[in-house]
């Protein structure tokens, strides 16, 4: 099956939503706060039936790009955001340093091994 997906950006209900033949199968949830300098990503939602396609991450580009483009920072809250950040550290910079969130960008450097 190979249908084509779209992503769009929803404000009206805070969400960055992945829709296939007209039908929402994926999201991601904001919210701008107060200020308007950054966002809070709250969570990934892909249905079960859609799930290991690739939707969250198409959708973590989309939001990730789409917070660059509008030169915003990012407050996370989202463990799979943080680990599409910690596969792409290019995205690094756009994680807010006085609030970063509860999702922490794991550290997927390569370690020295000690033995």
């Amino acid at each position: 099956m190979n249908t084509e997906m779209n992503v769009r950006k929803t404000s009206d209900n805070g969400s960055y939503e992945a829709v296939i033949d007209g039908q929402v199968v994926g999201m991601i949830v904001y919210h701008t706060p107060r200020g308007g300098e950054r966002v809070t990503l709250s969570h990934t939602i892909v249905e079960p039936e859609y799930r290991g396609r690739g939707i969250a991450t198409r959708l973590a580009k989309h939001a990730l790009d789409d917070l660059r483009t509008q030169d915003l920072k990012l407050t996370n809250y989202c463990p799979f955001v943080a680990g599409y950040i910690a596969n792409h550290p290019e995205y690094k910079d756009l994680v807010d340093g006085r609030f970063p969130g509860r999702a922490t960008v794991p550290d997927r450097a390569p370690r020295e091994r000690t033995n």
